[in-house]
């Protein structure tokens, strides 16, 4: 059934190509500059993977001690004690990262290999349903079908390569998603208006 057969499909269609066309230049700026981070990560994946693993160190600890403070004000809201323990947790796991680096490395590289499986899937799915609209749909399926490859990459290489995997991946991914987004930017100049 063609797109056209279904006039709500039709109207999310046009409505999604104005977005798309009325962006296009915080997609090629954001492009650029995750290609440009992303080649950085590749030339220095060490670097990367322990800068990675701190900054998310840092993240729980913050976002932990903002969830517990924000409790203080909530004293008579349901699971109260619950949210904060949750806190609690957050801010524990922030200085168990912080503190023994190389231990979040090790686990930080098994979620990572996680989110590269479900973000190569995404990406394909997202490619597939792209491939209506966009003519360059092929660069969001290449770059999914990457992630599906980095994913099972990093199990043959497990655990020696956990030192740098993380950065070098990263690296990778953040330059297939500026070429993604670059791509979709020319892509969007060249859309014009929906047609009706």
């Amino acid at each position: 059934m063609p797109p056209a057969a279904n006039p709500d499909l039709e109207a999310f269609r046009r409505r999604a190509l104005t977005v798309i066309q009325a962006h296009r230049k915080l997609f090629l700026f954001e492009g650029i500059l995750m290609l440009i981070l992303g080649m950085l990560a590749v030339a220095l994946p060490n670097i990367f993977t322990l800068e990675i693993e701190l900054l998310l160190g840092w993240l729980f600890i913050i976002g932990g001690f903002f969830r517990a403070a924000s409790l203080f004000s909530k004293r008579h809201m349901p699971a109260r004690w619950w949210s904060l323990a949750s806190a609690v947790l957050a801010v524990a796991l922030g200085a168990i990262l912080i503190a023994r680096p190389l231990q979040g490395v090790i686990t930080l590289t098994i979620v990572m290999t996680v989110f590269f499986m479900i973000e190569g899937v995404a990406a394909v799915f997202i490619a597939l349903e792209y491939r209506r609209y966009l003519p360059n749909w092929s660069w969001t399926l290449l770059s999914g079908l990457i992630n599906l490859g980095l994913a099972f990459l990093i199990w043959q290489g497990w655990p020696s390569s956990a030192t740098w995997v993380i950065g070098l991946y990263v690296g990778i991914n953040m330059v297939f998603l500026g070429v993604r987004l670059i791509m979709t930017a020319i892509a969007a100049r060249s859309i014009g208006a929906a047609p009706a």
